[in-house]
């Protein structure tokens, strides 16, 4: 079973408005039930991180390798 290290960057402080931590976008549940996910669901809440990151940002999503080969091949 694939396991993807965590998300944190040790800036552990929750936004009271938001209710997400100031650091890695998690919400306390997805903090507590990051080392219970399987690899699969790590990367979708990863991806979900990314797009939360960007909303409350103003930040774009970085892409990836895969997703700039995709859009340099169209």
């Amino acid at each position: 079973m694939e396991k993807i290290p965590s998300p944190c960057i040790s800036i552990c402080q929750m936004d009271p408005v938001k209710e997400v931590c100031k650091g890695c976008y998690r919400t306390r549940k997805e903090i507590a039930q990051w080392p219970s996910m399987d690899g699969a669901a790590q990367r979708q809440l990863l991806e979900a991180l990314k797009q939360r990151r960007a909303e409350l940002t103003g930040i774009a999503p970085k892409q990836n390798a895969r997703q700039n080969a995709r859009q340099n091949a169209r």
